[in-house]
């Protein structure tokens, strides 16, 4: 139990939690008290589940590098389950609304799309580390949801503005979700340059 508190409050994961709820609460807010239709627009959606994963995306390395490769510790187990935490939060945050008055949804889309944008941010954080793991992601769907494509090839390029029946859409975010939670789990976040560290 000690080590969950201390490997949590070492990644602030309780203030980014709090950002990430914060943050999707007040679009369901905003959603609920001015739109007219229940349902939450997909491109609104889509961006949610992004804001989401980018507040939550620097939890995904530590303090110390080294610390985190400590061969005493199972990392690649731990980083795994780090992953799925991430990835159970956004979703439950975002579906329960579906009893609500402001819903996200579809179930599929808001699954998709979070398990997709995760696994890509996970990738990112094996390259450039987890504090830029976030850019591609947010750089990629801005422009996809921006300008949607149509065709197999557009929908694969565009995946996260497609709907959620789109099977070239979903086979993309299926890829990206288990290459990054498999190259996160093994490999870990990049090591910082000295001047990065804390």
């Amino acid at each position: 139990m000690t080590w969950t508190v201390l490997y949590l409050r070492s990644r602030r994961v309780p203030l980014a939690l709090a950002a990430a709820l914060g943050g999707a609460t007040l679009v369901w807010a905003l959603y609920l008290a001015f739109a007219e239709e229940r349902e939450v627009a997909p491109t609104v959606v889509v961006m949610t589940v992004l804001l989401m994963v980018a507040v939550l995306a620097p939890t995904l390395a530590g303090p110390d590098d080294d610390l985190d490769r400590t061969a005493s510790m199972r990392w690649p187990w731990r980083r795994a389950a780090h992953l799925l935490a991430v990835l159970l939060v956004a979703l439950g945050v975002l579906l329960v609304t579906r009893y609500t008055g402001a819903r996200f949804g579809p179930v599929a889309l808001v699954v998709r799309d979070a398990a997709g944008l995760l696994g890509l941010t996970a990738l990112c954080a094996t390259v450039v580390g987890a504090a830029r793991s976030w850019f591609l992601p947010l750089g990629w769907t801005t422009v996809a949801a921006l300008y949607p494509m149509t065709g197999s090839w557009g929908a694969a390029a565009t995946w996260q503005s497609q709907p959620p029946d789109n099977d070239a859409a979903t086979l993309v975010a299926a890829i990206l979700a288990l290459g990054g939670l498999v190259t996160y789990s093994i490999v870990g976040p990049a090591r910082r340059e000295v001047s990065e560290n804390p």
